[in-house]
């Protein structure tokens, strides 16, 4: 009886996309976990927002305690969360532990990078919208660097433009992907759309992956 071949990592849209589902399938209810405690954690404040346009306004200080909540408390638990995928697409040991070790070591690294970035892309959106996509697809792995490389804001962001160089239009490719494989999800009702977003984090998850493999190739071969 013939066993199926695992795929690995290719850096383009369709391997991306086809090493995410592997990993996704081997590595599901870890995966599932990972995305139910991210969007607990995103809900506070997309309720704010969600009061904010049915009241007409909530409360000041309503507004500022999820704004500082946002931007000081929520990148820590989905930058941990893009840890954790990127443990299962390497077939690593998953430590949920890891969700909240930007409290107790990257704290400031990942609070500044993710300010960093939202401000580049929010200005770059301003400039015609094109700057602020293309900023956006180059820009895409910050938090895998900070986590994963232990790299700090300024150059997690340079370094990460420099793996997306040449691969820019497959990240925005990979994006539009994202709308019709989130568009079945929803055919599918709650479970298709929560398989489909959980495809979609692994398929750019497994493109960092693919790049990063290259990367560290090409240094051995360089001597390094």
């Amino acid at each position: 009886m013939e066993t199926t071949k695992e795929r690995k990592p290719e850096a383009s849209i369709i391997g991306s996309y086809r090493f995410g589902w592997q990993q996704l399938w081997k590595h599901f209810l870890y995966f599932f976990l990972i995305l139910l405690i991210v969007a607990l954690a995103e809900s506070p404040a997309s309720m704010a927002q969600k009061s904010e346009l049915e009241n007409g306004g909530v409360s000041f200080v309503w507004q500022m305690l999820s704004a500082a909540y946002a931007l000081l408390l929520l990148p820590v638990i989905t930058y941990g969360g893009n840890l954790l995928y990127l443990r299962g697409i390497r077939d690593e040991e998953i430590d949920f532990s890891e969700l909240f070790v930007g409290f107790r070591e990257k704290y400031l690294p990942i609070v500044l990078a993710n300010l960093i970035k939202f401000a580049l892309v929010g200005i770059g959106l301003v400039f015609l919208i094109i700057p602020g996509v293309i900023l956006l697809c180059r820009l895409v792995f910050v938090s895998l660097l900070v986590m994963d490389k232990d790299m700090e804001p300024i150059p997690a962001i340079e370094k990460s433009w420099e793996m997306t160089k040449g691969h820019g239009w497959k990240i925005f490719g990979m994006g539009l992907l994202a709308i019709p494989v989130f568009i079945i999800g929803l055919v599918c009702f709650v479970v298709g759309a929560v398989v489909s977003v959980m495809w979609i984090y692994a398929a750019f998850t497994a493109l960092y992956h693919a790049i990063d493999l290259k990367d560290q190739q090409r240094l051995l071969e360089d001597g390094f």
